[in-house]
């Protein structure tokens, strides 16, 4: 039996992503972004749905958390940055804790949005 190696996919024909920078508005500090992640997956997934969710390829990037600034990096299919957006608006609480999530920024690099938005050297 012959193995052989899968082609890489062609430039022109992979997905096209920017990241994309929120903020956590809230009296309460987050230490990990892993429930801020999920309470801001939950509300995506409720505004776009199924379907929506898996056009949009939305990618937590919870090892890009600022605990200090309370800011983070998630990575979106270009065509979908707005309702990403949108979706930010219906995270209400975090673990119980009132909290308000919005964009900061977006960038197709993910090296210049930390830079940018993070203020953290790559």
């Amino acid at each position: 039996m012959v193995k052989s190696k899968i082609k890489p996919l062609l430039p022109s024909l992979r997905e096209k992503k920017r990241y994309l920078a929120y903020e956590v508005i809230s009296g309460y500090r987050f230490n990990d972004a892993v429930h801020v992640s999920k309470a801001i997956l939950d509300a995506a997934n409720d505004f776009l749905g199924t379907l929506g969710m898996a056009k949009a390829g939305v990618l937590m990037i919870n090892d890009k958390w600022n605990e200090s600034m309370q800011r983070g990096i998630m990575r979106v299919n270009h065509k979908h940055v707005n309702d990403l957006k949108a979706s930010l608006i219906f995270v209400k609480n975090i673990e119980g804790k009132d909290a308000v999530v919005k964009s900061v920024g977006a960038s197709g690099i993910l090296r210049k949005t930390q830079q940018k938005y993070l203020n953290q050297a790559a």
